[in-house]
């Protein structure tokens, strides 16, 4: 046999023992030994900073992933939101993990997993007149939510169908860079409504002591949250979606979803 032939077959063979008896492989990233995660760190609870340190939902999903995949270490690449497909697409990591919804739009640039389902809530200022429960709710008001969110298009259509079928004024949409900087229109006046994630909501009006409420009484839109990673990176998209059915498994799992108020996917 040839002396190429038998290196190869004592790899793969080597491969196969690794698997059985129970020591996880590396999955292939563009550093190795790490796996370099996009997210905009600035959307708790999903992702924020607290000192150096990056905090939230997606990254501890991306540490137990990263762990699973061969104990990885785990790099955090902060990217505005609307500019996250591309960055992947452009190699700048390896994968997505920021609260990113699965879309037809999206799955159409890059591959997506599900990890979580969450829907959105709208917030008002406590002294607000209004109590929208809806998104038809909020024709003839200014409503803000953060650039690059998938509601926008469907508050449009909500705008373009039901308000002005309804003899009711538009919804004035503003988009943000920040969903912080939506809360501070918020605040301000600017804006009479937030549309937002129901997890970062909550947090938004817990910060806000008694000066925003959450008007909506269930989760509007409700939306799968997924992985994201290059088209063509087929052996990566599959080593994450079996670590992350692993993990699905888990108690840590169920524990995190309780904690960030999402549900599974």
């Amino acid at each position: 046999m040839h002396k190429k032939t038998l290196i190869r077959l004592a790899t793969a063979l080597l491969g196969s023992a690794l698997l059985s008896s129970g020591i996880a492989q590396a999955a292939p990233t563009a550093s190795a030994g790490t796996l370099k995660v996009g997210m905009e760190i600035s959307y708790p609870p999903f992702e924020s900073y607290d000192g150096d340190k990056v905090v939230g939902f997606d990254p501890d999903v991306s540490m137990a992933l990263a762990k699973a995949l061969g104990d990885l270490q785990v790099e955090f690449v902060d990217t505005r939101f609307p500019n996250l497909i591309l960055g992947l697409n452009a190699n700048r990591y390896d994968t997505i993990i920021s609260g990113m919804y699965i879309t037809d739009e999206r799955t159409k640039q890059a591959n997506a997993i599900p990890y979580a389902q969450v829907g959105a809530s709208i917030m008002l200022r406590s002294d607000s007149t209004a109590r929208p429960q809806q998104p038809e709710d909020l024709c003839g008001l200014k409503v803000g939510l953060q650039q690059g969110t998938n509601w926008i298009n469907q508050l449009k259509t909500v705008s373009d169908e039901h308000c002005s079928q309804q003899g009711k004024g538009p919804i004035a949409i503003s988009e943000f860079p920040t969903t912080a900087e939506a809360s501070q229109a918020l605040l301000s006046g600017n804006i009479q409504a937030h549309l937002e994630i129901s997890a970062a909501a909550q947090m938004i009006v817990d910060k806000a002591r008694g000066r925003i409420l959450i008007s909506s009484q269930k989760a509007l839109y409700p939306q799968t949250l997924g992985i994201y990673v290059k088209r063509g990176n087929t052996e990566l998209l599959e080593a994450l979606r079996g670590a992350l059915e692993t993990y699905k498994k888990s108690s840590e799992y169920g524990e995190l979803l309780k904690k960030y108020n999402l549900e599974p996917a």
